[in-house]
């Protein structure tokens, strides 16, 4: 027996509250968050209320970094780096983040902008031919970025009809071919071959009145850059300009009808990108005073690809993140860095990993509790049944070496049975991406105790293999987890 008209569920929309064209699901999702507030979305949240002087405020750490006591060769190897990707980040951000266009040759760019300027603000002799000129940067560096927005719209216009994968060819085919190109072959000792450019002037302003030659003075002219450059991008991005970009990156056909040239702003991202890059390069060859083939492979690409697929493609601010956590784990896994610093930032990412994969703090806690029982027990347990199960030694430890030899498993001769934990590895984290809820957990606890193993006992001996490993597992939790990057806007998908 009905009792009265039957009321609408909680969160669903009324008749007279139902409009044409409005998803209701969508329009709820703040409040949704308003009343299931976690810690990343109140960061979120607190993010998008800062202005752009507040958000711009994430590099005042950088103002003080050139007065701390450390060396030369880490300011070096830390902040000047960290702020040249910052600056390639940037620029591909534009065409990838803004114009939506995968550009796999754009390390050509950043490659073009470090010759013209060696070309332009050196002396150097090859095959009978002596080439001076010594420019002060205020030409040489605007020429660099000239030129090499031109070459951007250049190959933007030749390319201009592609999308997607037939793009990525082209492009890709151009970066390479100038690797090719400034190894192969030496056209009037322009480039010297695969021996490439030396002797390279240092950044000299007004006659040598201004004159740039420590790595200091070069850390605190790249920041003022980036800051610059920040600034201008933002005004950018918030332009007619910048809004025309990111409808044309939705949908392009739509874009289109609704009259917004579509092919002249691929052109004007490439060229736009470009010349970002080239300014780029320019800086870099003053830094290292030289211009050198090798500084510019596929190697490069993938780093400036992981700041921005880390930081989040159309981010300004995810551009300047990414490149200090990208870069500064690069330096730290490096062959010459020490084991010690290199397990911290390993743990670390370890912990981390389970902080995003898990939602709430009684999981997550269970997760790192269960994961330190496990190996416990199993170390134990294999100690037992095998006498050399447990008889390695820690490759220098540190002071984390008597945590490492009572919770890791590591074998007198770990080699063999490394690489085959390195291939259950991959299996269990296979699994685990198709599971939820306390299952996750189960499954989470053996593979991260694996983990462990496999990196004592195989990764921290191979420097160059742990990077490329720990770089794309880092990218493919950050896209499962938060496919739109760590400041990237998360976009609804029809499932």
């Amino acid at each position: 027996m009905s009792t009265g008209p039957e009321q609408p569920k909680p969160g669903a929309p009324s008749e007279s509250e139902a409009q044409i064209g409005v998803d209701h699901w969508v329009s709820q999702s703040d409040a949704r968050r308003e009343q299931h507030p976690g810690l990343r979305g109140r960061v979120v949240r607190l993010w998008r209320t800062l202005p752009p002087a507040g958000k711009l405020a994430l590099l005042t750490p950088a103002v003080v970094v050139p007065f701390l006591p450390i060396s030369q060769g880490n300011l070096f190897n830390y902040g000047i780096f960290i702020l040249i990707y910052a600056l390639l980040a940037l620029g591909l951000n534009v065409v990838v983040g803004f114009a939506g266009l995968l550009d796999l040759g754009y390390v050509a760019f950043f490659g073009f902008g470090a010759y013209i300027y060696s070309f332009l603000s050196s002396t150097h002799s090859e095959k009978g031919h002596t080439y001076t000129h010594h420019w002060d940067a205020q030409y040489s560096i605007p020429v660099c970025v000239a030129i090499c927005a031109l070459l951007g719209l250049f190959l933007g216009s030749s390319s201009r009809r592609l999308l997607g994968d037939y793009l990525a060819i082209v492009t890709l085919f151009f970066g390479q071919a100038f690797v090719v190109f400034t190894n192969a072959t030496d056209p009037y000792g322009i480039t010297n071959g695969s021996n490439g450019i030396a002797n390279v002037d240092p950044l000299t302003f007004f006659g040598g009145h201004i004159r740039i030659h420590t790595t200091r003075g070069y850390f605190w002219f790249l920041l003022g850059v980036v800051v610059l450059l920040l600034i201008v991008l933002h005004f950018v991005s918030e332009s007619r300009t910048g809004r025309a970009w990111k409808s044309s990156r939705e949908d392009p056909l739509a874009a289109e009808l609704m009259g917004i040239p579509v092919n002249r702003l691929k052109i004007m991202a490439f060229s736009f990108g470009a010349g970002i890059a080239g300014l780029a390069g320019s800086i870099f060859a003053a830094v290292q005073t030289g211009a050198f083939p090798q500084n510019f492979g596929t190697a490069v690409l993938i780093l400036i690809y992981a700041v921005v697929i880390l930081g989040g493609t159309g981010s300004l601010a995810g551009m300047i993140v990414g490149a200090i956590v990208i870069i500064a784990s690069n330096q730290v896994l490096d062959s010459t860095s020490s084991p010690t610093l290199q397990r911290i930032l390993f743990y670390l990412v370890l912990i981390a990993a389970v902080l995003l994969t898990m939602k709430t703090w009684p999981k997550r806690l269970a997760a790192l509790a269960g994961t330190v029982v496990f190996g416990l027990i199993v170390r134990e347990v294999v100690g037992a049944l095998w006498t050399n199960g447990t008889t390695g030694q820690v490759t220098s430890g540190g002071f984390l070496t008597d945590v490492i030899e009572h919770w890791v498993l590591i074998p007198a001769n770990p080699h063999r049975v490394a690489v085959w934990g390195y291939l259950l590895l991959i299996l269990c984290i296979v699994v685990l991406v198709q599971l939820k809820g306390w299952w996750r957990i189960i499954v989470l606890v053996p593979t991260l105790t694996l983990t462990a193993f496999v990196w004592e006992n195989l990764l921290i001996v191979n420097p160059a293999v742990t990077r490329s490993v720990l770089f794309g597992v880092l990218l493919i939790a950050v896209m499962t987890v938060r496919p739109e990057g760590l400041f990237g806007q998360a976009k609804v998908e029809v499932v």
